[in-house]
């Protein structure tokens, strides 16, 4: 159990992404073939591909806080002492935070909407409170992330060298 959790932990968003992204090109390339091979059009492949590419894109919120790759100040913070470094990732964290706990309820919003009005996809007649979920789901998961992002910076700071 302990190694299933570790490997949610540390690899969730890549497996989900490298599913959903391989999902896109293989829908996207017999959406192709149809159309010039068969002279025929699929109905509901770039609608699919669309809301693959909104998860996708939720998704990597969260990856990308994980990873720490994201637009930062690099020459600023390069020129601090580790525990610097630290502290100025913690105040960042921080903001983040701060930040995914205010769209937190947004997001919600925008679900419960989506369940309460029944909408379905036009060509494939999915509910879209599947798709609308997406922003909750990643705003969530980059709040976890960030959590654990500032544990570990919180302790540099306060580690005595």
């Amino acid at each position: 159990m302990k190694k299933l959790l570790h490997g949610l932990d540390e690899y969730l968003e890549e497996v989900l992404l490298v599913i959903l992204l391989a999902c896109m090109a293989v829908i996207m390339g017999i959406q192709v073939f149809c159309r010039y091979v068969l002279s025929m059009s699929l109905s509901w492949s770039e609608e699919l591909t669309r809301y693959l590419f909104i998860w996708a894109g939720f998704l990597s919120i969260s990856y990308c806080t994980k990873r720490c790759i994201s637009i930062k100040i690099e020459q600023f913070v390069a020129l601090f002492p580790k525990r610097g470094k630290a502290l100025f990732k913690v105040i960042n964290h921080t903001v983040e935070l701060v930040l995914f706990f205010y769209l937190l309820p947004f997001s919600w919003r925008y679900l419960y909407l989506a369940i309460a009005t029944g909408q379905t996809s036009p060509a494939l007649g999915i509910p879209m409170y599947l798709v609308q979920a997406a922003p909750l789901a990643g705003f969530l998961l980059a709040a976890v992330r960030i959590l654990q992002r500032w544990v570990i910076e919180w302790k540099t700071v306060w580690r005595k060298e």
